[in-house]
């Protein structure tokens, strides 16, 4: 076991944009377990929107970061030494840890045990974790379900909630458009995912002219995973009684002047139900969600990519990329050797 490890901290509240600028590398003490404890050597990391959110001073679900903690977020390890009696060495497990290689827990950080025989284990970050579970929270469960022949549409379609998204929306009969950054992102949606349409927003001047493209009977159900212009736009152009889920609003997250609605009056209108909401608040529903979605993944009729960086010292890189829509499908890390692989 080495006796120092690296760690992200957080260096600097952004005014902004989010920079290199804002974390920093440090060299800390190998952590010791204590009673009841157990040490994860951390092998994959987390990158998400919502860690954004902890760099402001302001009012949120989730704590403020303050300068010089280390980063906060979701892993999968290896349990390499432990004094806690539900977690053996050798085990591997899912827990709200730090950007760091080991972590200390005590088995209450949001943890459980992972079965690598399942999947592979990175795909607890993702579909077999809380982005999967935020996309059934938000496109079944808040609201009911979409129903067949609905015209549903999804910004972000291709990454890690919207991926999932989508591919729940066409479960359940509906027809489904999704949006994207690229031109390869698109072809992704419309030949993996098998989703009805989909278009690159940055080609066209408005997300008002893609969606009357691409919507022309209009939208009776949005996941939004973008906010701004996209949500200003599924406003004007919802169907009666339209449902919209919200789940993020990335593009406004680094904006010092963010974008104003101007069709919030179609709110009273249509009679339209918008709902936030935060994956935490539904965990009771993920095991019945992982075993369903075991199942899908196993017989192929869901399909999951992810984006893998590699080392510890680009999580801050990953970060950024992911906060300009630069990857490719859900966002991760490996800091550490995967030996679960075989």
């Amino acid at each position: 076991m080495p006796e120092t490890q690296t760690q992200v901290t957080f260096a600097s509240r952004p005014t902004g944009w989010v920079t290199a600028d804002n974390f920093a590398l440090r060299q800390a003490p190998m952590p010791e377990p204590g009673a009841g404890e157990l040490l994860l050597r951390n092998i994959y990391l987390s990158v998400d929107p919502y860690m954004r959110g902890m760099m402001e001073d302001r009012r949120s679900y989730a704590a403020p970061l303050e300068p010089g903690d280390v980063m906060a977020g979701r892993v999968v390890g290896e349990v390499v030494a432990s004094n806690h009696p539900d977690y053996a060495v050798g085990d591997h497990a899912f827990a709200m840890a730090r950007w760091e290689e080991y972590s200390v827990l005590t088995g209450s950080e949001d943890m459980r045990k992972v079965d690598p025989a399942l999947a592979p284990i990175s795909w607890n970050l993702g579909v077999l974790g809380a982005p999967g579970l935020t996309a059934y929270v938000g496109m079944v469960a808040l609201m009911g379900p979409p129903e067949p022949g609905q015209q549903i549409f999804v910004s972000a379609a291709s990454g890690a909630v919207g991926q999932v998204a989508t591919q729940l929306a066409k479960r359940h009969g509906a027809r489904v458009v999704g949006s994207a950054g690229s031109d390869a992102k698109v072809d992704f949606l419309t030949d993996r995912l098998g989703l009805d349409a989909a278009f690159n927003y940055k080609r066209y001047d408005s997300y008002a002219a893609a969606l009357d493209e691409h919507c022309p009977d209009g939208i009776d159900f949005y996941f939004d995973n973008v906010g701004g212009e996209a949500l200003d736009a599924v406003l004007a152009r919802a169907n009666p009684f339209a449902r919209l889920a919200e789940c993020g609003m990335i593009s406004q997250y680094n904006l010092t002047e963010p974008y104003g609605l101007t069709n919030l009056t179609q709110v009273n209108r249509m009679r339209l139900t918008l709902r936030g909401f935060i994956v935490r608040d539904h965990f009771e529903l993920l095991p019945g969600y992982l075993k369903d979605m075991a199942r899908w993944l196993k017989d192929g009729s869901v399909v999951y990519v992810e984006d893998r960086a590699e080392g510890l010292e680009n999580a801050p890189a990953a970060f950024l990329a992911m906060l300009k829509g630069e990857n490719f499908g859900k966002q991760v890390v490996q800091i550490g050797a995967d030996t679960s692989a075989g």
